[in-house]
């Protein structure tokens, strides 16, 4: 005898006493005579297997170990919970304004946890998170409060603010537009679409490098470029690299040309006749 079998039995014992309850209508009761044939053809069990059956029923067993169980969230939070959430809020706002970050970010825990379907609560905490260099958790409650209010745009923008952090200038760029289409009276949100957009602007110009790498150094380095000038006169690497070349002249052509400009004037230290030249142009 096993503990399924025995939580089956008592499975099929509370879906009986449910057929002979008035509280269902026939086609319920009808389905729950197909499940109760189902239980019993799956484990090889039947009702009058009165062996198997415990002292308690099932309903009570789940009331004595549900008890001491809080009623789930998920429900609509009762009003004095939704006044008690709003309290820890301005409290919160009230220690943000304070720099007090870790505390607000307790408050506005709290708040959530009271009334997770408030798209605010979520908003500000990511503020706190922000405050507190943690992008990712704020990046996290941004979409929580999205998920909840597909058109807030205070999520986008405090979502925008932690992909600039981050270096996510693309995807920053692309929180601030939403968040200005959403309010485009909004001037804190234009100015952030302009800065995210230059920011942008300088890591194309860079040929798509971004995180504050700086190419330009790379280029400017005599040893470096040397280095990669000797490189790319190996007629192996001249061979494997043609295919390659010819891409990046399609896709960034001032790039290429700023190569060539930077090689070209490069002194040939390779080369024992040109060790005190300048080096010519390309």
């Amino acid at each position: 005898m096993s503990e399924v079998e025995r939580l089956v039995a008592s499975i099929v014992q509370f879906l009986g006493d449910q057929l002979r309850s008035d509280a269902l209508s026939i086609d319920a009761k009808e389905s729950l005579e197909v499940a109760v044939q189902c239980l019993e053809s799956a484990y090889n069990i039947s009702s009058s297997d009165v062996h198997l059956l415990v002292s308690k029923s099932l309903q009570e067993i789940f009331r004595e170990g549900t008890k001491d169980e809080p009623p789930s969230r998920s429900s609509p939070p009762s009003e004095e919970a939704r006044q008690e959430a709003e309290n820890y809020k301005t409290e919160g706002n009230n220690l943000m304004k304070l720099e007090k970050y870790d505390e607000a970010l307790k408050c506005y825990t709290k708040a959530v946890q009271l009334d997770p379907k408030n798209a605010v609560y979520f908003c500000n905490r990511a503020a706190a998170y922000s405050k507190l260099d943690n992008h990712s958790f704020a990046l996290e409650d941004c979409q929580r409060a999205i998920e909840i209010d597909p058109n807030y745009s205070k999520a986008y923008g405090r979502m925008g603010l932690a992909f600039a952090s981050l270096n996510e200038h693309f995807r920053a760029r692309d929180c601030y537009k939403r968040a200005v289409d959403l309010d485009p009276e909004n001037e804190s949100y234009r100015n952030n679409l302009r800065i995210a957009e230059e920011k942008v602007a300088e890591i194309e110009r860079q040929g798509g490098f971004g995180g504050g790498f700086d190419f330009g150094s790379i280029l400017s380095n005599p040893d470096v470029m040397n280095m990669a000038t000797q490189f790319m006169r190996d007629p192996n690497i001249q061979n494997i690299g043609s295919e390659l070349a010819a891409q990046m002249q399609a896709s960034n052509p001032e790039l290429v040309e700023q190569l060539r400009r930077q090689m070209g004037n490069l002194p040939n230290r390779g080369n024992p006749d040109s060790s005190n030249n300048s080096g010519g142009s390309a």
